[in-house]
Parts: structure tokens; C-alpha cells; sequence
């Protein structure tokens, strides 16, 4: 996806003085790391569902938040966090019935192995705990991730965060990868391959004096470029990774929640049971609620010797934030919704680009869905741009994905209904059509 820092003349003379000017204070402040979407960034005041409003009024179709899963500023939400806040608001250290009641809810959703949570504020502090926590377990340091993986900004997740850049450290007690591959792998080999990648990657650090600790996935493999099918082709894996004497971390930040439709959480779609599930993003609907679940024998010893302790994770707002997240997903079927919309989008997609040299795939599980652009057998990053930004003029916003930024990247919130998908479909068949 296009992010920028800095413009063009041409970019700049499409903008009103006020966002140049706010985009040239903005640079001032935050400094060159910060980036913004698109070609011509939107200058954004309000959400409602799954629309966006921007300074002007302008309305766009949501496409892209998986945050606020269950709609931007969704009443309940909303509702559960201001009386909440109203109240009490303090940390784990004080006895409260919200955390525990929350925490028993999350597990009762997961494998019976996994009995304990522990909460913090983000995804990042979340898989930084559960590397601590591995570590600590298993007396070892090694730990192997897919070669574009993201999980986290944390000095220690950033090493296992390849999707972030080459100036992040990588040092030796990590080790990449290929990510599975739908479109140039057979569907039968996906899972024997990666298996087979991890314990190559296994030699090679034992060659180098380090015993592997986690095998870390992302259980949709987002980051990497969307990899769902078929189902089951993690697991031998994951009997590698247990076999060698490591564990298996699932980080469910971006397929969890019931995004991925025929399942609440993604492992589930692989028919296995993680050591640990690291969780985030959508849990609070976009106030900051993060956590993990775990074996419990996992945390004995770290417990009783390390203890651990996060201000904010876990407090009365975050958890009231979190139950509400869960009683609308509930209530209004959204996990249903994110199979049957998801379908009728996957359907759509492929129809849409049916016939194409220029489209290699379209895949996805519920409402998580990517298109792959490609020229040829190289990455075609400049359709998936033209995609992007085409849709960001005319009403509607997705990203884009994968090491060559080719992969159209669509995960709207869970309540996008059936004509707004109709018009989801109609929007990206005029973007491609224009090329």
C-alpha cells in the first residue's frame, strides 16, 4: 500500500491548504517514522459502522479496520466503556469481578489445555510476554517466524517482525522462513513443505549452537499475503515444533474474533491447539485491550519467580470494553455474518477478475480477503496501488500486502452487510476496469 512522509508538487496541489498545513505540522511533531495511507492522505473526523467521514463530509466504505471489528463507534461499545470509566477505573492488583469474568469468557471460547489469561494493552506486549514466557519455559532462545511475518514493535517482537523493514535487528536467535504459498504450491504439499522449512530452519540454529523455543504464526499468515487453505496444513508444523521440544504461539490478532468466519479463533481452522494464543486489535473495538492464553504450566515457574504486572492491561474499563465487544459479536451474529458476506465477496472477487492476466488469485476465509496482482510471474505493485487508490477516490478503503506490496488486502469490520459488500464489489470492478 502507498504510505508516504513526504509529497510531491502534484500530490500537495490536490490537497486544500488546511491539510498541507496540518500534514507539514504533523511531520514537524511526529517526526519522519510516522507514515500516512495513500496517495492523497485523508484527513479523517468521524466513523460510524462501517462508514468514515472526512473533513469535508466525504463518506468511505471501511474496508480495511479490523480495530474496530464491530464498527466504528459502535453504541454498546461505547456505552460499556463511558459507564465504566464513570465508575472505577484501576488495575489487577485490586480484587474486581470484570477481569475475571472476562478472562473466563475468553477461555471458555478456547481449547479446555488453555487455562489461564494474562492481559496487557497491545498485540506487541502481548507476543513480547509470550516470548518471555517460552524462554523462560523452555530454557531455550530460538525462535522461528515466516520471512514477512509481522507480530509487534517491541524491541523483542520487532526481531521477529521481518514485515517491518531491513533496518530492524535480527540477531542470530531468530530465524525466517518461507511463508505458505497457495498460488505456486499445491494445495496437498502446503503443509508437508512448511514443515519442512521449519526443520531446516531448526538445523541451521542448531548448527549454530541455539535450541529452538516457539514456532510464532500468525494463523492467516496476513502480513505474509493471506495464506488460508486448506485447512489443517499447519499441523504438521506444529507437531514438528513440540516434537523438537518447542512450543507453538498462535497469534490471533488478525485472524481471532471471528473474523475468519467458519471459526471464532484461526487456529481452529487447522484443528490445533496452541501452547499459546496471543490476542489484540479488535478485542476492545478500538479502546487499547490485549492479552495471552496459556497453558497453565507454561506460567508456573515464570509466576512464582518473575511475577508480572501491566498498569493498564486488564483494568475494569478495558475488560468492560472487551465483554461488550464479545456481547456483539454474540448478539448479532457477526461471526455468521463474516462466513456468509465473506463468501459472496470471495465469489464476487473472482468473478470480477475472472479472465485476467494480471490477477494471479483471490482467496480468503470470512471477511479477510486478498487478490494478488502480479505481471507475468513477478509482483504487479503498481495495479495493486492503482487498486488502492483509485478506491480511496471514489468512496472506499482497502491496503495492500505481501514482500512485492502486490496483494490486495480487504478486511472490513464484521458488520459490513450485504449491499454494502454489493457496492464493496462494484467499486474495486470500476478500479480494475480504469487500468
Amino acid at each position: 500500500m502507498t504510505m508516504v512522509n513526504a509529497f510531491d508538487p502534484n500530490t500537495l496541489s490536490a490537497l486544500d491548504a488546511e491539510d498541507v498545513a496540518l500534514i507539514e505540522h504533523r511531520n514537524q511533531v511526529l517526526g519522519p517514522a510516522y507514515r500516512l495511507f495513500y496517495e492523497q492522505p485523508l484527513h479523517l473526523v468521524r466513523g460510524e459502522g462501517v462508514w468514515l467521514y472526512d473533513n469535508k463530509g466525504k463518506a468511505y466504505l471501511d474496508a480495511y479496520n479490523n480495530v474496530t471489528s464491530v464498527g466504528h463507534c459502535h453504541p454498546k461499545v461505547v456505552e460499556a466503556v463511558t459507564r465504566q470509566l464513570g465508575i472505577l477505573n484501576t488495575h489487577t492488583r485490586y480484587l474486581h469481578d470484570g477481569v475475571v469474568a472476562y478472562a473466563d469468557r475468553l477461555l471458555r471460547s478456547m481449547p479446555d489445555a488453555l487455562g489461564h489469561m494474562m492481559f496487557t494493552c497491545t498485540g506487541s506486549e502481548a507476543n513480547d510476554l509470550a516470548l518471555r514466557i517460552a524462554r523462560s519455559y523452555t530454557g531455550r532462545q530460538g525462535v522461528i517466524v515466516t520471512n514477512r511475518a509481522y507480530h509487534g514493535v517491541t524491541e523483542a517482537v520487532s526481531e521477529i517482525s521481518p514485515a517491518l523493514g531491513e533496518f530492524v535487528h535480527r540477531g542470530p536467535r531468530v530465524r525466517l522462513i518461507p511463508a505458505p504459498d497457495s498460488y505456486r504450491v499445491p494445495p496437498e504439499e502446503q503443509g508437508a513443505l512448511l514443515a519442512r522449512d521449519l526443520a531446516a530452519a531448526i538445523a541451521e540454529m542448531r548448527r549454530d549452537g541455539i535450541e529452538p523455543a516457539a514456532f510464532v504464526v500468525d494463523t492467516i499468515f496476513s502480513s505474509d499475503g493471506l495464506y488460508v487453505d486448506p485447512p489443517g496444513f499447519l499441523k504438521p508444523a506444529v507437531e514438528l515444533i513440540r516434537a523438537e521440544g518447542g512450543l507453538f504461539i498462535a497469534d490471533e490478532v488478525q485472524p481471532g474474533f471471528a473474523r475468519t468466519g467458519e471459526t471464532f479463533w484461526g487456529f481452529q481452522r487447522h484443528d490445533v491447539v496452541p501452547d499459546m494464543v496471543s490476542l489484540g486489535k479488535p478485542m476492545g473495538n478500538g479502546f487499547p485491550v490485549a492479552g495471552l492464553a496459556l497453558r497453565p504450566e507454561l506460567v508456573e515457574e515464570f509466576g512464582t519467580k518473575a511475577r508480572y504486572f501491566n498498569t493498564f492491561g486488564g483494568s475494569p474499563v478495558a475488560c468492560a470494553a472487551g465483554m461488550a465487544v464479545l456481547d456483539v459479536i454474540e448478539q448479532e451474529g457477526l461471526q455468521e455474518n463474516s462466513r456468509t458476506v465473506g463468501d459472496f465477496l470471495l465469489k464476487s472477487f473472482s468473478e470480477v477478475t475472472a479472465g485476467r492476466d494480471d490477477v494471479a488469485q483471490v482467496r480468503g476465509a470470512g471477511l479477510f480477503l486478498a487478490v494478488e496482482c502480479i505481471d507475468g510471474d513477478k509482483a504487479n505493485a503498481g495495479l495493486a496501488s492503482h487498486v488502492v487508490n483509485h478506491l480511496r477516490q471514489n468512496g472506499a478503503l482497502i491496503s495492500a500486502i505481501g514482500p512485492g506490496a502486490n496483494i490486495l488486502k480487504i478486511r472490513p469490520p464484521l458488520v459490513l452487510g450485504r449491499s454494502d459488500a454489493e457496492r464493496l464489489v462494484e467499486s474495486i470492478k470500476a478500479a480494475f476496469n480504469a487500468y
